[in-house]
């Protein structure tokens, strides 16, 4: 295998996983205590000097023919192993017949003498079973590390979509790495601080370290980072990391406790410093941790750009409508082409784009505010194409550059939500276009059907809606609808709504009835009394007339 290959491989074998994998056959003759040295391949060679073609922590196979005639001398011998162990070979695999029956005692004794590990191999394991052996557990430990990466990777989204964001990225990276982990911003001060238990550290933010069976990527050396420093001894460190420009990382290595500390800077889209990362681990990472360390740098860099140094026109257009709603819309030319322009970029179109208001509302009325807000706003951020997005106590209100068709509705509404989508308008008209959205939200909410504003009749009956309005007429009318007699009960409804419709004129009622106008006096009298109420009050005969709206002819709620 080519070193650049070997170097970019994220999972590795130990010398001592592959010999557990082995054949029983093969004997340890000599074992030169390196079984969680990395193993990188497994390589037949007869050369009288293989180095110039290894790469370190090779498995070497022989069957003996550097050491037949003269190469089975002492010094011979002796220097073929000083090469092998100088070239970071991991063991020694020498194979029976076809030119020996034992290994020699001097390729034993050289072997002792240099530490080296030696395997004797019969001949009933031939060497392309061993080579085929370490692929298959180097393939499995490669595919475990890559569901390991996923694993760790879901576990990070879910860090940032988290109220605490920076603290559960630091919690979830010491559970996956063994490191503990400070976050210190550009003042140099500390953010967040995150320290595996058992390793000493007296962080506040403090958390679990799995071990390989809980998901973490495996590494060399202790599974156990070493106890966090103070941040007074980190001082020359970040002082590099805040001075300097451009990605990097910076390391030292600390005596008490024994470990390597390394840094990397958070940077702006302008490459100023917003603060840095700092971790310390017992041993160098493997290149799978170092992936999942570079993942959380990424992460907090984004974080820390958004909350410091990312678009700027949704906060200075919100700080604008909130602060001074009574001038946003009537100032000057410039302030207000001012706000135009703010309030484009914040929704990705141009100043004199239609804009809507939409508010959503959660179908279930026994909905409140989850765990997550920032993954509800993101959510809506990315479904309505606007930063201008809130979440309310009712569920959240967005200003978007969108229609909202039907296919936006139908996505909406299969996640259980039911909307209320304002008309076409424009920066001056949102005011207005807002409380027309929010006078219809009662409506969605109690009928769990999206509204649209430019389909409503706009009257008291259009937005009581149906479901309110057959409620009401219930509730009002319901001495009159609940008597047995259906003849009497349509007479009483017929009387009342042309009275009420001929605004409360004897004659005129009773022309359009073809009743005496003291029949009719006499009968609107009764229907007071019936309905206990005073016929002689506007609100009265207004609400009447509006629950009669919903009454059929049949004399029944409709």
């Amino acid at each position: 295998m080519a070193p650049e290959a070997a170097a970019e491989r994220l999972g590795f074998v130990t010398l001592e996983q592959f010999l557990q994998k082995l054949p029983p056959e093969l004997k340890i003759l000599h074992d030169g205590g390196n079984g969680s040295g990395t193993l990188r391949w497994v390589e037949p060679s007869e050369l009288d000097d293989p180095t110039p073609y290894l790469v370190d922590g090779e498995f070497i196979l022989t069957a003996g023919l550097p050491f037949l005639g003269d190469g089975g001398g002492d010094e011979k011998v002796d220097a073929y192993v000083s090469r092998l162990v100088g070239a970071g070979v991991g063991a020694l695999g020498f194979g029976l017949e076809p030119y020996f029956d034992a290994v020699p005692e001097t390729l034993v004794a050289a072997c002792r003498r240099h530490n080296l590990t030696l395997l004797e191999v019969p001949k009933t394991v031939p060497f392309a079973a061993i080579g085929l052996e370490f692929s298959q557990l180097l393939e499995s430990d490669n595919a475990r590390v890559f569901r390991q990466l996923a694993d760790t990777n879901r576990q990070l989204m879910r860090a940032v979509l988290s109220a605490r964001p920076e603290h559960e990225l630091l919690a979830a990276l010491v559970q996956r790495v063994p490191v503990w982990a400070l976050l210190v911003g550009a003042d140099g001060r500390t953010r967040a601080r995150a320290t595996a238990p058992g390793s000493g550290g007296a962080g506040s933010g403090t958390a679990r370290s799995g071990g390989a069976g809980s998901g973490a990527i495996s590494g060399n050396g202790s599974l156990n980072p070493p106890a966090a420093v103070e941040l007074s001894v980190l001082q020359p460190l970040l002082g590099r990391l805040l001075a300097g420009s451009g990605p990097r990382v910076e390391m030292e290595s600390l005596a008490e406790p024994a470990s390597v500390v390394f840094g990397h800077p958070l940077r702006s889209t302008r490459d100023a410093n917003l603060g840095a990362l700092v971790l310390g681990a017992a041993a160098p990472l493997t290149p799978a941790q170092n992936s999942v360390v570079s993942s959380v740098v990424g992460l907090l860099e984004l974080l820390v750009r958004q909350r410091t140094s990312g678009s700027l026109a949704p906060s200075q257009l919100a700080t604008a409508l909130l602060l001074h709603p009574e001038t946003a819309g009537s100032g000057g030319t410039k302030h207000v082409n001012g706000l135009k322009d703010l309030l484009a970029q914040s929704i990705s179109s141009t100043r004199s784009a239609p804009l809507r208001v939409v508010q959503g509302v959660k179908a279930d009325a026994g909905w409140s505010a989850g765990e997550s807000p920032v993954r509800e706003l993101l959510q809506w951020r990315r479904m309505f194409d606007t930063k201008l997005v809130e979440i309310t106590d009712y569920g959240f209100a967005a200003i978007t550059r969108l229609k909202v068709d039907d296919a936006l509705l139908a996505e909406t509404e299969k996640l259980g939500w039911r909307l209320v989508i304002g008309d076409a308008t424009e920066f001056q008209g949102l005011a207005s276009a807002y409380q027309r959205v929010t006078s219809l939200r009662a409506r969605v909410h109690a009928t769990g059907r999206s509204a649209r504003v430019d389909e409503v009749t706009w009257s008291v009956a259009g937005l009581l809606g149906r479901e309110a309005g057959t409620m009401l007429a219930a509730r009002l009318l319901e001495p009159v609808l609940g008597q047995e007699d259906p003849e009497r009960r349509s007479a009483q409804l017929a009387v009342l709504r042309t009275w009420l419709g001929e605004n409360g004129s004897w004659d005129a009622t009773a022309k359009a009835l073809g009743l005496h106008r003291n029949s009719v006096r006499r009968q609107i009298n009764g229907l007071a009394e019936l309905l206990d109420t005073d016929l002689n009050q506007a609100q009265v005969r207004a609400e009447l007339w509006f629950a009669l709206q919903y009454v059929d002819e049949d004399s029944q709620p409709r």
